[in-house]
């Protein structure tokens, strides 16, 4: 079992300018078989966009997603970890904040992304999530 967040973190995350169309961000998800980004403004991070966010935020309310800004529907005020954060600490804080995907970042900008996914692979690999999260995503 890994020790630290930067052993099981994706790196590299993808992310979206926070004034992005939503509609291109829902491409670039699709395209990169992901279900989240991180919101940047600038250098800054401002929170993270789900596929959720999109089909509750935007579609279930009726609003245009070629009209419509990541920073519209965003969930904001993200908590963050350092790559060298213990993975206990880092399991600790998604529990406290219920949230199910933490952004790593290094001297403020984002290096990757610990998902609930990466935790179940690493602590649980043969659990259904562990199962799940190891598999080939669906295009």
């Amino acid at each position: 079992m890994s020790e630290l967040v930067k052993d099981v973190m994706t790196a590299d995350p993808i992310t979206v300018a926070a004034g992005d169309q939503v509609v291109e961000a829902a491409k670039r998800m699709r395209d990169a078989a992901v279900g989240s980004m991180i919101v940047i403004d600038g250098d800054e991070i401002r929170g993270i966009v789900t596929d959720r966010d999109i089909a509750v935020r935007l579609v279930a309310e009726g609003r245009d997603p070629a009209q419509t800004t990541v920073q519209e529907i965003v969930s904001p005020d993200p908590v963050t970890v350092e790559p060298d954060t213990a993975i206990e600490d880092a399991i600790g804080v998604m529990s406290e904040r219920a949230i199910r995907r933490l952004p790593v970042v290094e001297q403020g900008r984002p290096v990757g992304i610990v998902s609930l996914g990466d935790l179940a692979i690493d602590r649980d690999p043969g659990s259904v999530l562990g199962e799940i999260s190891a598999a080939s995503p669906d295009r």
